[in-house]
């Protein structure tokens, strides 16, 4: 069977500017998602879906004949997952214990029956906190140890917010200062030093045993277009999955169209589940 999973940052839920003014982006997030023909979405910054009777999530489900989760945050701006039942059924499992204690944005896992795996297939959107590397840091490992609870079958992407662990350096000319202090790592600006990306935050995901989809597909063709910038300046928007599911990486594309949809580009990565690795399955504990 094959999955698609798209990967979205909807801007300040698709429905507000920068500034905070209306300004309804989702009929091009929409349509840039379903070109995509996905099975689940994972969805950040859902400022206001949970507005006036959810009705943006309604409205996302109706649109993309998707079902949606939305996970809490304390941030206001927390996560969704969409899938669709018809390819994964019904979801077994929904949870956010203390996400909104541990993370900025919050996160859910849900859990999927597919078929030929011995344990659910785990899937987590995710929103890293834009503030500080050193408190981002911490994120994935709460992330990862939630979404592990399933078993060893586990997808977890969003807009991670840092640099990934290889790859083009950030466009330094592009990046407002804010993001310069919290994604760069400390040198004495006295000195007048190249400014060097703070990659630990991708080191923890791969120290977690999970695998950046894309970085994985360059590594093994050379292609530096699956190395694109996904924000103004880096790649920030990622999908990683755990060491089982990488036999199964069957593509990765970057979803830059219609344009003004949102300040990220999406990704979309299909998985081959034929080729998921269903050896020797643990437990958590």
């Amino acid at each position: 069977m094959k999955l698609t999973i798209v990967v979205q940052n909807l801007q300040r839920g698709a429905l507000l500017a920068g500034d905070g003014s209306p300004e309804d982006r989702w009929p091009l997030l929409a349509e840039r998602i379903a070109k995509a023909d996905p099975d689940l979405v994972l969805l950040q910054e859902a400022e206001g879906w949970t507005d006036s009777g959810h009705r943006q999530l309604v409205r996302a489900e109706q649109d993309l004949g998707l079902d949606a989760l939305l996970a809490p945050a304390r941030s206001g701006r927390g996560t969704a997952l969409l899938y669709r039942r018809e390819t994964l059924g019904r979801r077994t499992s929904w949870t956010t214990d203390h996400t909104t204690d541990e993370t900025h944005h919050g996160f859910g896992t849900a859990g999927f029956t597919v078929p030929g795996l011995p344990a659910p297939l785990a899937v987590t959107s995710v929103h890293l906190t834009p503030y500080s590397a050193d408190r981002a840091v911490a994120e994935p490992d709460f992330a990862a140890s939630r979404t592990y609870r399933l078993g060893p079958y586990c997808v977890l992407g969003g807009d991670i917010n840092y640099p990934p662990a290889a790859g083009p350096d950030p466009a330094w000319d592009r990046r407002r200062p804010y993001n310069r202090g919290s994604r760069t790592l400390l040198s004495d600006p006295a000195l007048d030093q190249q400014p060097a990306p703070d990659r630990r935050v991708a080191w923890k995901l791969a120290a977690n045993g999970l695998v950046d989809v894309a970085l994985h597909l360059h590594q093994q063709t050379g292609d530096d277009d699956l190395l694109r910038r996904t924000g103004t300046d880096d790649r920030i928007d990622q999908l990683w999955v755990s060491a089982r599911l990488a036999p199964a990486i069957d593509s990765y594309t970057l979803l830059d169209d219609p344009d003004g949809a949102s300040d990220h580009h999406g990704l979309a990565v299909a998985l081959d589940t034929a080729r998921i690795d269903t050896t020797r399955p643990w437990t958590y504990r």
